[in-house]
């Protein structure tokens, strides 16, 4: 028998596990969009980050590259 595949989620900003029914608060500068995300939302690891004048870049090691014009653009 197959067992159903959970994809876990992570808070990009505190990188703690997202789980059903618990809250992890949002930093407030993180929530008006002035923080970029320090961890990655696929798997919880610790992201290289580069912030310039016009926007921001985050970089994990297994899942690639986050961009401040890609998350505009949800």
């Amino acid at each position: 028998m197959s067992t159903p595949v959970t994809e876990e989620r992570y808070n990009p900003f505190t990188g703690r596990r997202i789980v059903d029914g618990v809250d992890d608060p949002t930093p407030t500068a993180a929530s008006m969009g002035l923080e970029p995300p320090r961890f990655c939302e696929q798997c919880g690891r610790r992201m290289i980050v580069q912030v310039s004048p016009d926007g921001w870049w985050a970089k994990c090691s297994r899942h690639g590259v986050v961009d401040s014009i890609d998350v505009a653009r949800r």
